[in-house]
């Protein structure tokens, strides 16, 4: 696992936390539910973490496919090429 995927895990476990959080609040406070709906409310914000969570994870990464070195000098030939333009 690659560090740009560990902190996209963990930004969005701290973002759906703090929105749990938030609902949590707007349901204790300003709006009369069920007990059962703290529950349910828990289990739909784990259910959408996992799922953005494992699609983040399929989806291709274009980096792993080109080489570092050849991007690197693709980089440099399109700045000189923009320069001599």
């Amino acid at each position: 696992m690659k560090k740009k995927d560990v902190t996209f895990i963990i930004g969005l476990t701290i973002f759906m936390g703090v929105v749990w959080v938030i609902g949590e609040l707007v349901m204790g406070l300003w709006v009369a539910v069920v007990p059962k709906t703290h529950i349910v409310w828990f289990a739909v914000i784990l259910v959408i973490t996992l799922g953005v969570s494992v699609w983040h994870s399929m989806i291709e990464d274009k980096s792993d496919l080109e080489d570092p070195k050849r991007a690197k000098y693709e980089r440099k030939v399109s700045k000189r090429k923009n320069k001599a333009k």
